[in-house]
């Protein structure tokens, strides 16, 4: 693993940037500014809502902003991923109870339910064109059937189906062999359309956005507290910096090497020309504690679907610590033929196919203590077929499975929001909010609603934890193919 993972110059392509906006290569025309009050670097989710929430904050001009963007607008994870906005209420409540309490499991319960409302609200009210849909999530069993009692109050509302109840509920149009499955509200979305819709109102408001402007490096003034931000276009001097960097983010400040972990995933499309039975909500589908797929039904009658990490995730050179995305995991090429067709009553005779494939993004994939149910695994894969368009997705784990949100330890003024561990989606929108919290009043961590579990701490960062590597090296010597 590389202690400097910059962003691969050229990232593949995905089905969510199969037709790039306008602001795709966009610079502002005033070019690279000598000084700023804020830049953000990066220009995904966690960047465009970090603009956002700071322009709904403060008066026009009372800050000057800046957005530093090392490829295209949104070009990293955000622009890969599977666009799931999927609160985990029931799998991570159990993990946090168990480790953290029950105080800290909610916390998080609510905070990501709470997250799905406001990206929702800011849709509407906005008017984002993104195929944002609200829907319910059903968590699908096959392999194992085990309920979760975190004594969580937001697990109250996960409906429960169980044994020969699931299997009735799934014999039209439903998963077939389901043991046991959760169902629960759960949202999904274009990614690419909204991230410019919010980029978009920035730039009309005055923010400073340059892409393909990588930032080389990150250093103290010798003359004052500002930070001197190093490009290959050329330099500025910053009062406050946010890092919107997520798997790159060592790259810059090297205290994050081993600590926000860069993993690659895969994802593709599936597509049918006739006319199978409705999909109505989202899926997941658990063959075992670390074995798990998903599955986004779009508008447009195709599939957003990933999984397959049983071929690839023993071969760590595949995944782990490795930011090129533009390479495919090639091991998974062919787990996704006939996967409807295997999987879903009434698409035997389908004709279902993969349409495009890239790299996509996980959910939190953990290794729990062995009295609780493990955390959702949710990733995608590579292509089925010659002509598929492909890439891939890098996103960054927290080597302690949990976002790393908050002020830098021993970087006045530097901020971070990372290591959201596959699971951003569910979080990014409400942890923006609280970092613009604590940059404009100066506030503490514990003043800005965010959950106290994901507070960036020096603790944090000198503990020699790495879930990421008790996974791998806690999976069954020969992974069934």
């Amino acid at each position: 693993m590389t202690s400097k993972p910059f962003p691969h110059p050229k990232g593949g392509p995905s089905f969510w940037r199969s037709a790039p906006g306008e602001l795709d290569n966009y610079r502002s025309p005033e070019g690279i500014p000598p000084q700023i009050d804020i830049a953000i670097i990066g220009s995904g989710f966690s960047g465009g809502s970090l603009v956002t929430h700071l322009l709904n904050s403060m008066a026009a001009d009372e800050k000057s902003i800046l957005v530093l963007e090392a490829r295209e607008l949104c070009s990293g994870a955000t622009g890969r991923n599977g666009g799931h906005l999927k609160p985990d209420v029931y799998n991570m409540a159990s993990y946090l109870a168990s480790k953290h309490g029950i105080d800290a499991a909610t916390e998080v319960a609510d905070f990501e339910l709470d997250n799905v409302r406001a990206v929702e609200e800011y849709v509407r009210n906005s008017g984002a064109d993104c195929d944002f849909f609200l829907t319910r999530a059903v968590d699908v069993q096959l392999g194992y059937d085990r309920l979760i009692d975190a004594s969580v109050e937001s697990t109250k509302s996960v409906f429960y189906l169980h044994g020969k109840d699931a299997e009735m509920i799934f014999k039209i149009s439903g998963i077939k062999g389901a043991k046991g499955a959760f169902s629960y509200t759960a949202g999904h979305v274009w990614p690419y359309k909204m991230i410019h819709h919010m980029f978009s109102r920035a730039i009309a408001k005055g923010v400073n956005v340059q892409t393909n402007t990588p930032v080389l490096s990150i250093s103290q003034s010798q003359e004052d507290d500002r930070w001197v931000l190093k490009t290959k276009r050329g330099t500025v001097l910053a009062k406050q910096v946010l890092m919107a960097t997520k798997a790159y983010t060592a790259a810059l400040l090297p205290e994050y090497h081993n600590k926000i972990i860069p993993s690659r995933a895969v994802c593709s499309r599936i597509v049918t020309p006739s006319s199978p039975p409705l999909l109505p909500n989202t899926y997941a589908i658990r063959f075992n504690d670390w074995d798990f797929d998903y599955l986004i039904p779009r508008p447009d009658g195709s599939i957003v679907v990933g999984g397959a990490r049983r071929t690839y995730l023993k071969r760590l050179e595949d995944w782990y610590g490795n930011v090129n995305d533009e390479d495919l995991i090639k091991r998974a090429k062919h787990y996704f033929d006939g996967y409807m067709q295997r999987h879903f009553r009434g698409w035997e005779n389908s004709s279902a196919r993969t349409d495009q494939v890239w790299t996509g993004s996980e959910s939190s994939p953990a290794l729990l203590p062995k009295t609780t149910r493990k955390k959702d695994i949710v990733h995608f894969i590579e292509p089925l077929n010659k002509t598929a368009n492909n890439s891939l997705l890098v996103m960054g784990y927290s080597s302690d499975r949990l976002p790393r949100l908050g002020r830098v330890p021993g970087r006045d003024n530097i901020f971070i929001m990372g290591g959201f561990t596959g699971h951003g989606m569910s979080q990014v929108f409400l942890a923006a909010k609280g970092i613009v919290q604590m940059v404009l009043t100066s506030c503490s961590y514990a003043d800005s609603k965010l959950p106290s579990v994901f507070e960036e701490t020096s603790e944090r960062l000198s503990s020699p934890e790495n879930f990421v590597m008790d996974l791998f090296n806690n999976l069954p010597s020969e992974p069934r193919l």
